[in-house]
């Protein structure tokens, strides 16, 4: 009993650090600068010169600021999106491509945090852009081809607060600022289950029995032995608590920055069993095309799993 005491203990001090010293201050300021764009109207400006440039990979502006939300927000940021794009009367086909979009893409969340551990931000943003097109580009012609392109009247007005003044942009900061510690705060729970578990799992053993079972198997696609731990976790518990393996496993000295760059494709993204339920709750149309957007979220994710693998 002494020593799981002392495994939630230090599990707990972990989450703690990870998600009020780390993942806080990042989001805080990523929020704030995001909301600030919005309110400006720099995003629409952005939505609205990008868009006719990826309408032929199945995405419309309100695709556009899905993954421009996902990429410097969080993954459950487009979650508001998709439901928008649920009621305005945006095609299932539409709908499809963009559900794919984002669970292909890295999620801010993670990225920022682990760039502090060694992550290479360009090269992750780069890669996930690409993977996300290619997931959306494939969903729409391919995965996703028998459903329905209709669409009715879709009003893609972003609706969200101006900053005109000094009162403005101190509100628009408030704002993003609870929003960022709601995000670190919700992400403790997980995280400190998720290191319980690792830890009482090292402390008895099973994690090195497990590397030395599958350790051949990893050899011949030339991935790290070290890579089983965060991989279960982030099938199993998302990403977040990934990221909080692995932050244990950097500072242990179990992972380096260069197991983290070159994992980062398979690793780094909403498409796990908490991710997806949690971006399927955006609406029943969105629920209702999630496996041809699954089929095309894998073609993107192995699309950035190889680029980092060869360049990280």
């Amino acid at each position: 009993m002494e020593t799981l005491t002392q495994i939630i203990l230090n599990a707990g001090r972990s989450a703690i650090e990870l998600a009020l010293f780390v993942l806080l201050p990042i989001m805080v300021v990523m929020l704030s600068l995001m909301r600030l764009l919005e309110a400006r109207g720099v995003i629409d400006w952005v939505v609205g010169r990008v868009s006719p440039l990826l309408k032929p990979a199945g995405l419309t502006g309100l695709g556009v600021f899905a993954a421009l939300q996902i990429t410097f927000v969080s993954f459950a940021a487009p979650i508001a999106t998709l439901t928008m794009m649920d009621q305005r009367g945006a095609s299932d086909r539409h709908l499809a491509a963009t559900l794919a979009m984002v669970m292909a893409m890295a999620q801010a969340n993670v990225v920022f945090p682990m760039v502090a551990m060694g992550l290479d931000f360009g090269l992750v943003l780069g890669l996930s852009l690409a993977g996300g097109l290619v997931a959306a580009a494939t969903t729409y012609h391919v995965f996703a081809r028998h459903l329905s392109a209709s669409e009715a009247h879709v009003d893609e007005t972003l609706k969200h607060p101006v900053a005109d003044d000094a009162k403005g942009v101190l509100d628009v900061i408030n704002r993003a600022g609870a929003e960022a510690f709601k995000i670190s705060v919700s992400a403790i729970p997980m995280l400190v289950l998720a290191l319980v578990a690792v830890m009482a799992l090292r402390t008895f053993g099973a994690i090195d029995g497990l590397k030395t079972l599958i350790a051949p198997a990893l050899g011949l696609v030339g991935l790290d032995p070290v890579l089983v731990l965060p991989t279960l976790t982030k099938i199993i518990a998302g990403g977040t608590a990934m990221m909080g393996i692995m932050d244990e496993m950097v500072r242990s000295g179990t992972a380096t920055a260069d197991t983290i760059n070159q994992s980062a494709g398979f690793l780094i993204h909403p498409f796990d069993v908490a991710g997806v339920a949690v971006l399927i709750s955006a609406g029943r149309r969105v629920a209702n095309v999630w496996k041809p957007a699954a089929l095309g979220a894998i073609v993107g994710i192995l699309l950035r799993s190889l680029g980092h693998t060869l360049l990280g």
